[in-house]
């Protein structure tokens, strides 16, 4: 694929101040509105860089935060719509319930898109840190921020910020870098972070356990279509019915991710080398085998070069095919081919 051509769009920045209470923290620094001051970049090739996450819209667009930009993916060619607003490395990105984007980075906090405009949140706004690795909308409406320093909540007008381990006992000094947060079925959240794994009831958090032994830098945590909690991370793959944990594997595991089947879908380290380095998979299990003691496994990827080191974000599109970011940009997988988006 070759570069197609690009289009610049010009606009006025304008400032606005205003001020916001934080729920828990002194805010009443000013903040920028932007509008399109960015020079939008339409080519035929996606992120060349680390792709941590994927996501798809209301009107089918799929989006990609990725350290050298968020892009957005019509079918045909891709946007880099963050060029010329932030030189940030971005990790997630979330649609409202509002239809409004959000996109979080690593070191410039989180941005906030309706389409038109840009907004730029930060520490000085009322986020707990300027590192944010996850975004997470409640039934409710409320934005969730994980940050490298605790959570943030934020209700459309101010943030509050939870720190999961005041309160618990032998506290890991990582308690408060936060991977991922869910609201599960009955209205309990869930906090994954590179220390312990917290249940938070409206009141307090709780650190989860199984036969006494504390899970550890939990990566991504999703609740099926059943209602179960599975979990991912450096104690590989799990799955918790309300009453008991079951692991599936023992590996690393990144990500874990549903389809519309009830197939789950892990991007996890292989228990062998490649090349001298670490293999990733991108594996699916069949939803059909998953109660039983030895479901079926398909490696999609194991062996392929290109997905030697990591892989991250796992998306099911609207057509069926599983996208999945990596170290060196996104892929697509229809059932038969793998598309790589990174020929300039």
């Amino acid at each position: 694929m070759k570069m197609v051509n690009y289009l610049y769009l010009h606009a006025l920045l304008i400032f606005v101040s205003c001020t916001l209470c934080n729920g828990q923290n002194k805010t009443n620094q000013s903040r920028s509105y932007y509008l399109s001051d960015t020079n939008k970049l339409i080519t035929s090739h996606g992120p060349l860089s680390i792709t941590r996450n994927i996501k798809q819209d209301k009107k089918g667009y799929i989006w990609i935060a990725a350290f050298d930009g968020v892009f957005r993916y019509d079918g045909k060619a891709f946007t880099n719509v963050t060029k010329g607003v932030s030189s940030a490395r971005f990790f997630d990105v979330l649609q409202d319930k509002k239809g409004n984007f959000w996109f979080s980075s690593i070191g410039s906090g989180v941005y906030y898109h309706d389409g038109k405009a840009f907004r730029n949140f930060t520490t000085k706004d009322g986020l707990v840190n300027d590192r944010v690795p996850h975004i997470y909308e409640d039934k409710s409406g409320n934005i969730w921020f994980g940050t490298e320093g605790g959570a943030s909540r934020y209700d459309g007008k101010s943030f509050r910020t939870y720190k999961m381990n005041e309160g618990v006992a032998d506290k890991n000094p990582n308690d408060n870098d936060v991977n991922s947060i869910i609201e599960d079925k009955t209205g309990k959240f869930w906090f994954a972070t590179r220390g312990n794994l917290f249940t938070y009831d409206g009141k307090k958090f709780t650190v989860l356990t199984h036969n006494g032994n504390r899970f550890i830098n939990i990566r991504t945590i999703t609740e099926d279509k059943k209602g179960n909690i599975w979990l991912s991370g450096g104690d590989g793959l799990w799955r918790y019915d309300g009453k008991t944990f079951t692991n599936f594997n023992k590996n690393f595991v990144g990500y874990v991710y549903e389809d519309k089947k009830g197939n789950i879908w892990t991007s996890s380290q292989q228990p062998y080398s490649f090349g001298g380095g670490d293999r990733w998979a991108l594996s699916r299990y069949d939803a059909m085998s998953l109660f039983s003691q030895k479901p079926t496994i398909t490696d999609i990827m194991a062996g392929y070069e290109a997905y030697k080191n990591m892989i991250f974000g796992i998306l099911e599109a609207n057509d069926g095919s599983i996208w999945f970011g990596t170290l060196g940009g996104v892929y697509r997988y229809d059932g038969k081919t793998i598309t790589a988006f990174k020929d300039k």
